[in-house]
């Protein structure tokens, strides 16, 4: 391991310690940094990470734009920059931030991909629940659908985390951050045939903390349940693009639509910031519609 490499290894050891980043987080800022002390590496008579300049940094950028980079993989390079210069210049280890000049670039919003309520009801009936496997493939999306979680979430959940007596999921989320998500009845249905009928047989007498275990008796990967959605997209006749985060698209947007309040909606999710869910308003239009419609003395 090579001098960057330890610099590198403390600096994300603080910002776990001081901020609670997720782990997805913190392996994009290695690889970010990584990347970029390659590319130094490459130039001729290049510094190294602790050496650069603003114009090291505008280069490297422009050689990304000419690459076409997305602006959100920019922005996020530059937030992994951002943070490391900062920490360096903190611990007096540089003279000067030479990311004090770099502006971040903007970014449109995306809006979310999402499904129609008919799209969700053919998906969740997709598994073969007359088998092992699809029962816990049942159980997996209802849970996704119902709770809105994060496909890092539902494989991360374990059998302490079920309380079915009380019909809450207590999900670690980002940065550590717990939260106690409700259970529907559809939900709690599978969640008990799924103990009951298919995790045993999968178990085969094992011992597994997670609640979703795979045919050897693991817990799922977050890889593994991508694989087992996309598989189930078309025999639900589902032809756009889908991910287990279009299942949480789907959560917002159908709660949105049928009166739920953002703050609540927010509180589900699990965002800290109202705005990263003022992202699914644009779902309600037509709600907010009929609602005028209906209420203003000029609708």
């Amino acid at each position: 391991m090579n001098n960057a490499d330890i610099i590198i290894d403390v600096f994300l050891d603080t910002l776990w310690m001081e901020r609670g980043l997720s782990e997805n987080t913190l392996s994009a800022y290695r690889q970010d940094l990584h990347q970029f002390g390659d590319w130094l590496g490459q130039r001729s008579g290049a510094h190294n990470l602790l050496e650069v300049s603003v114009d090291d940094i505008r280069h490297y950028l422009d050689a990304r734009h000419k690459r076409r980079i997305s602006a959100r993989s920019n922005a996020r390079l530059i937030s992994s920059l951002r943070n490391f210069y900062r920490y360096l210049y903190r611990e007096k280890r540089i003279q000067a931030d030479p990311m004090l000049l770099i502006d971040s670039p903007r970014q449109g919003r995306s809006l979310p991909k999402s499904l129609s309520e008919a799209d969700v009801e053919a998906l969740l009936a997709a598994p073969d629940i007359t088998t092992v496997l699809g029962l816990r493939d049942r159980c997996m999306l209802e849970v996704l659908y119902a709770c809105g979680l994060r496909a890092s979430e539902l494989v991360g959940l374990e059998l302490a985390g079920v309380n079915l007596r009380q019909e809450v999921l207590r999900i670690d989320g980002k940065g550590g951050k717990q939260r106690l998500v409700p259970l529907g009845e559809e939900a709690i249905d599978w969640l008990e045939k799924y103990r009951a009928e298919a995790r045993p047989v999968l178990l085969a007498g094992g011992q597994c903390e997670a609640l979703f275990v795979s045919r050897l008796g693991r817990g799922m990967t977050r890889q593994a349940f991508w694989q087992l959605i996309k598989r189930y997209a078309r025999p639900a006749g589902i032809e756009k693009p889908l991910s287990p985060h279009t299942l949480r698209h789907a959560f917002a947007t159908h709660l949105l639509n049928n009166g739920a309040d953002l703050r609540v909606v927010q509180m589900l999710l699990g965002h800290s910031d109202l705005s990263t869910t003022q992202i699914y308003t644009h779902v309600a239009k037509a709600r907010l519609k009929i609602l005028h419609e209906v209420h203003h003395p000029r609708g």
